[in-house]
């Protein structure tokens, strides 16, 4: 073979590694669409806050949502998916603006609730509240705070959380209150149901039993290694060991689910898919309080693409990144200490 066949041969190979590796590391960027992020709270009147984000009202005649929101929406005219994401405890919804950014860039709509700002063990309010939220939007609400030409597809609607949110996303998926519209799917980031085995928060969703967990929509769970880990000898973990992301995994129901996967950042912490920046004694505290693996990029990037993978799949019926990401972990902008997946082609692959 001559020099020239040698350069040639090359250059296809490079090339079709590029075209393996589009599949899952587009997700992983910033997506093609232009980004709008505002705040909806019938509480304010209209103006301009601080970082770009845009504080509204809906106008008169319109119902205000149950809780303040915060919506990434891609600025692109068209009917987009709708996700609705569930903060993590006494934190504010705020703190996850890069990664509302970086999955509505794809072509969803992110509604973040500010489901509360004191409160309490139970979580009965917040899984209350937040499927009033989804009535809201099944109704039409979200119509009037989107950017012209931007409409939400509400015929039904993904749910995610972190941390106790997770847990919230989790209840809804149960069944542990009505909701308006169908479930679509569920992305839980690092969920959490209490301090520990026996010191779950009230409604307890992990069960301590295998597929005892019948959700009613396809299901990833993310986990952290660093999660686990206290940050000191005085401080508890974020996510204990027993009530985290690989208790929540374990205790699925695929069958009721369709398909599952658990995808965990062994050198990540609990709150490293968080903004770069976040402000105020709340702020502080994510850095402080839970173990981090450093710069947080890396783990929202993972985090946002990770959940546009699985929307594509479930949504948007494109399974070609979620796909890539199943084949070639290795891609992923972390390092990926666990992929697993529970569905059709796991259960053949072990017969």
């Amino acid at each position: 073979m001559n020099f020239t066949a040698l350069v040639f041969l090359a250059h296809c190979l490079l090339l079709l590694h590029r075209c393996m590796g589009s599949e899952a590391g587009g997700v992983f960027d910033h997506g093609r669409h232009g980004v709008s992020l505002a705040r909806v709270d019938e509480a304010r009147p209209p103006s301009r806050c601080g970082g770009g984000t845009k504080t509204t009202s809906p106008p008169p005649g319109t119902p205000p949502p149950p809780k303040p929101l915060l919506v990434a929406a891609p600025r692109d005219a068209g009917e987009y998916p709708v996700l609705v994401f569930l903060h993590g405890y006494l934190v504010v919804n705020s703190f996850y603006s890069q990664l509302f950014q970086h999955v509505a860039s794809h072509g969803y709509i992110v509604v973040a609730p500010q489901l509360y700002t004191i409160s309490g063990a139970d979580t009965t309010d917040e899984i209350n509240a937040a499927a009033a939220i989804i009535g809201w939007l099944a109704a039409g609400g979200l119509s009037s705070v989107l950017p012209p030409g931007v409409r939400a597809d509400v015929t039904q609607v993904s749910i995610s959380g972190h941390s106790r949110g997770g847990k919230v996303a989790f209840a809804l998926a149960l069944g542990h209150a009505k909701l308006a519209v169908p479930l679509a799917a569920l992305v839980a980031v690092d969920p959490v149901d209490g301090m520990g085995v026996g010191q779950q928060t009230p409604p307890a969703i992990l069960t301590g039993r295998a597929h005892s967990l019948r959700v009613s929509a396809p299901a990833m769970v993310i986990g952290t290694g660093l999660g686990e880990l206290p940050r000191g000898p005085l401080l508890p973990p974020c996510a204990p060991r027993g009530v985290s992301h690989a208790a929540f995994y374990g205790e699925l129901d695929v069958g009721a689910a369709g398909a599952a996967c658990h995808l965990v950042a062994g050198e990540y912490g609990h709150t490293d898919m968080m903004d770069d920046e976040t402000p105020g004694a709340r702020g502080m505290l994510t850095r402080m309080i839970c173990r981090s693996g450093g710069a947080r990029a890396p783990m929202r990037r993972f985090v946002g693409g990770a959940t546009v993978a699985f929307l594509n799949k479930w949504v948007g019926g494109d399974g070609a990144a979620m796909d890539g990401i199943r084949a070639r972990p290795e891609e992923a902008p972390v390092a990926l200490s666990v992929v697993e997946f529970l569905d059709d082609k796991a259960m053949a692959q072990t017969e």
